[in-house]
């Protein structure tokens, strides 16, 4: 064990300290040298073996890109959408703490289509884009979403010069289709404001035919 200056050491004393920790910190690089010479890794797959990341006798870095560490599958990292199984619910946005996923969806008048799981699609993607930039991997919008299409996968190396190419969009709608839908909805809900206007106008111009309740008094007699 080595021991600590005291604050009554003398001029002399010290540097033999420093020169005493200082070889036995260079005893220390030469012993990991050395069994990172005698154990060279071999192929990108190496890190897997037993013993590969013990202190005590291998490397201390990886040689990346060639050669990664283990990610693990329960591990929250880069965002994927399968936009085919997306039902555009909104479930994910809402409950994101940070806002870094952001919807435009166009509702249906009829079914159009099925996911994976045989949910009905009734509404349209016509934007879905995710800032990764913005992402606190919480993984809160993959445990709401009700179809499963959301999820964090193994990638985490992602980085990129400019912050908007952070921003990745998953929508597969030209603008022409989506122009296209918004006005087929709107067309539908007007159709349906005049519809109901005509059965109220018709309602209110029929007289009213509902009669007087009839009231019989009961007549109670006197003994």
């Amino acid at each position: 064990m080595i021991k600590k200056i005291g604050a009554n050491s003398s001029y002399f004393g010290n540097i033999i300290e420093a020169i005493q920790t200082s070889i036995h910190g260079l005893k220390l690089s030469i012993i990991h040298l050395k069994n990172a010479l005698s154990k060279r890794r071999i192929g990108n797959d190496s890190f897997k073996k037993d013993g590969y990341f013990d202190p005590e006798s291998s490397m201390v870095t990886l040689k990346y890109p060639e050669e990664t560490l283990p990610v693990p599958d329960n591990g929250r990292y880069k965002l994927d959408l399968e936009i085919d199984d997306c039902i555009v619910c909104d479930k994910c946005a809402k409950v994101c703490p940070v806002d870094c996923i952001e919807i435009d969806p166009i509702l249906s008048q009829d079914v159009i289509g099925e996911t994976s799981d045989g949910t009905a699609k009734r509404i349209y993607a016509a934007k879905f884009d995710i800032d990764m930039a913005k992402c606190c991997f919480c993984g809160l919008c993959t445990y709401v979403c009700p179809t499963e299409c959301l999820t964090m996968t193994k990638s985490y190396d992602f980085s990129e010069l400019d912050m908007r190419e952070l921003t990745y969009s998953f929508a597969e709608m030209s603008e022409d289709e989506v122009t296209a839908k918004k006005v087929l909805f709107e067309e539908a809900q007007e159709k349906k404001k005049a519809e109901k206007l005509k059965k109220d106008t018709e309602q209110s111009s029929k007289p009213s035919t509902s009669a007087r309740p009839k009231f019989s008094p009961k007549v109670i007699k006197k003994k």
